[in-house]
């Protein structure tokens, strides 16, 4: 038996993977993978499960999951990429593109992706779109570099991790302050959340106070979300239970809408499928206003405020241009400062960093550390990735259990 080809493919924020990928699917491929002409290949992607995940909801057609009862979309990440695996490996492909395989994975998944990757690596060509240089499957030996459409050979990997770019500006103050005069924000006390006969969190005690930063962690499918639909209101879980949101308990009055006026939350599904044309200036602006894109007329309070932002980030040139056409990190800069824009009691990032390249995840982390070193916001940063430069002054890990998940708390130590 021959021994097969890989490719690993490294990309930024600018790299036209997407030209890249169709190029191979169509038998168009670019110079370097003249092995594929003619041959059957597969995509694994988030858009093939996101395709795969409509598909089961519209037309009930359970193409991955039809060995179980269980819905795609209610699957972990984990198990969605795994059943994704088994479904195109079962087509028998001739290789299989692996677009950033890893985003979304919590550390032991990660770990069985990679083992089963290597495991078919023998009769399988696999080429891997790659953000961060960390997740380079190790048999993979030749390199490329993707800059916007242009394909060029590495002989090594010496590729900087580093961005040198500084945010030397302090943030903006807010047009006007979000009144709460308490210390503690967020309570839980010995929650627990069942779904039928399954329990998702046993005996959950986590306090949040005014200016914490919190980085929440725990494998796929320990609850993390759970926890944050129920901080956020959308999660009915929460009623009758000592859940405390903002010195209110749930169920005794509050609205959503009153949670959400306090809170700023970003997480990149938001924008994944955004399709509006709305200039950067306004999208930033849109953060006061709590909606993805702006249809008020801003005032001259708000366009200074939003000047101030975008030349903090160091796009004010960009002002005019269209979110829709920036590249992912800049969405994600836009998006930050969206959240954070009004200074609400307290922000939650959920995987921001996922599917950014290295030097664009370290200005965003490095921006989220800013707004806790110069701000009363409590902030919840919830990632599966360790971020080198992330500098949380708590974690909250979840740990699964078979009676539910658990809680456990640690003071970070710089």
């Amino acid at each position: 038996m021959s021994k097969k080809e890989h490719w690993a493919i490294f990309i930024d924020n600018n790299s036209d993977k997407n030209n890249f990928i169709a190029c191979i699917l169509n038998n168009e491929p670019p110079k370097g993978f003249h092995i594929l002409e003619q041959t059957e290949g597969a995509l694994f992607s988030k858009l093939a499960l996101a395709k795969l995940i409509d598909l089961e909801d519209r037309h009930g057609n359970k193409l991955v999951t039809s060995s179980t009862t269980q819905a795609l979309k209610t699957m972990s990440s984990g198990e969605q990429k795994k059943a994704l695996l088994a479904h195109i490996l079962a087509s028998k492909p001739d290789y299989i593109i692996l677009d950033n395989p890893f985003d979304n994975l919590d550390v032991s998944s990660q770990a069985d992706l990679k083992s089963t990757l290597t495991a078919i690596s023998n009769t399988v060509s696999l080429v891997q779109i790659i953000s961060r240089k960390a997740d380079l499957l190790p048999f993979i030996e030749t390199y490329f570099k993707l800059e916007a459409k242009d394909l060029l050979q590495l002989d090594t990997l010496q590729i900087s991790n580093s961005d040198t770019t500084s945010i030397s500006k302090s943030i903006p103050p807010p047009i006007h302050s979000i009144d709460y005069e308490a210390k503690t924000l967020i309570e839980l006390k010995d929650v627990h959340v069942s779904y039928l006969d399954k329990q998702i969190l046993k005996n959950i005690n986590w306090k949040i106070q005014k200016g914490d930063f919190w980085e929440l962690k725990g494998n796929n499918g320990t609850g993390k979300t759970t926890i944050l639909s129920m901080i956020t209101g959308e999660n009915p879980k929460g009623y009758g239970q000592e859940l405390f949101i903002f010195g209110t308990k749930k169920g005794s009055g509050e609205s959503v809408w009153d949670i959400k006026k306090k809170i700023g939350y970003f997480t990149p599904s938001m924008t994944d499928k955004f399709t509006g044309y709305h200039s950067v200036e306004n999208m930033i602006i849109s953060g006061l206003n709590d909606s993805i894109g702006l249809y008020t007329k801003p005032t001259e309070v708000q366009l200074r405020t939003a000047k101030q932002w975008l030349e903090l980030i160091d796009m004010w040139d960009l002002r005019n241009a269209l979110f829709h056409d920036l590249s992912m990190g800049q969405k994600r800069l836009i998006m930050c400062a969206r959240a954070m824009i009004k200074h609400p009691i307290l922000l939650i990032f959920d995987e921001p960093t996922a599917g950014l390249d290295d030097k664009s995840a370290s200005l965003f982390v490095r921006l989220v550390n800013k707004f806790s070193n110069e701000s009363e916001t409590a902030i919840i940063f919830v990632s599966h990735r360790t971020e080198p430069d992330l500098n949380p002054d708590f974690i909250y890990e979840l740990t699964k259990t078979k009676n539910g998940s658990t809680g456990s708390k640690t003071k970070k130590v710089r």
